[in-house]
């Protein structure tokens, strides 16, 4: 059930506007890097797009934003190095008695984004009380109602100095929308209908599974 590097190729994103819409739609990213001495290290975080600005069209040239606790002494080997962006969407569990045949074997279903890029601290409190009201903001933009900072912005500030705000500008990109799309269409419904029940967030899945469902892109 593991996913291995061929399956960033059989099962990458249609196009790269849908990996951007999930890495929008999906923001609470792992932060992965690798000191200069040790294991490597790793942060849940959120990381978003840059507000008030259209998204990008494409990974080239693009930047996220992220911020963290000083707390965390991962961010004293972030500047200037490296470090890998996962986005996760949802997941969940295929079991063959889904299938309506057998003999079968069980698979997980799920969608990522892997980034890399390089990092860049934000100087001073200005810059990180922006990062942090952006990440508020484009969390926000995902609600209805949505709530409005404007009211807590000076508890916002009081806070600034126990965090640092870092860019990420992205250099690579690769996915896996692994979806039972090589499955016939009568299997993937059945296999729709039993995630939303079995699977955490199981409806999410299903969703996303209806959204791509058709056979995975093909590679010479």
């Amino acid at each position: 059930m593991e996913p291995d590097v061929h399956e960033f190729a059989r099962y990458a994103a249609p196009s790269t506007a849908d990996e951007i819409e999930l890495v929008r739609r999906h923001p609470f990213a792992l932060l992965v890097s690798a000191p200069t001495a040790g294991a490597p290290v790793a942060t849940h975080l959120p990381v978003v797009f840059p507000q008030g600005q259209p998204l990008p069209g494409s990974w080239e040239g693009a930047t996220l934003l992220g911020h963290l606790a000083r707390a965390n002494p991962q961010w004293r080997d972030l500047a200037g190095r490296e470090v890998l962006l996962v986005f996760s969407g949802p997941d969940g569990y295929v079991s063959p008695t889904a299938y309506g045949y057998t003999p079968a074997v069980p698979t997980w279903n799920y969608a990522a984004v892997h980034l890399t890029g390089t990092v860049e601290l934000v100087d001073g409190p200005a810059g990180t009380l922006d990062v942090v009201e952006q990440t508020v903001l484009a969390l926000e933009s995902q609600r209805d109602p949505s709530w409005d900072l404007t009211s807590s912005r000076e508890k916002f500030a009081s806070l600034v100095e126990h965090v640092v705000a870092f860019r990420v500008r992205v250099r690579t990109a690769r996915s896996v929308f692994k979806l039972s799309q090589d499955m016939p269409a009568d299997v993937r419904q059945r296999v729709r209908a039993d995630v939303s029940e079995t699977a955490p967030g199981g409806e999410a899945l299903a969703a996303m599974m209806r959204r791509y469902d058709g056979p995975p892109a093909t590679t010479g």
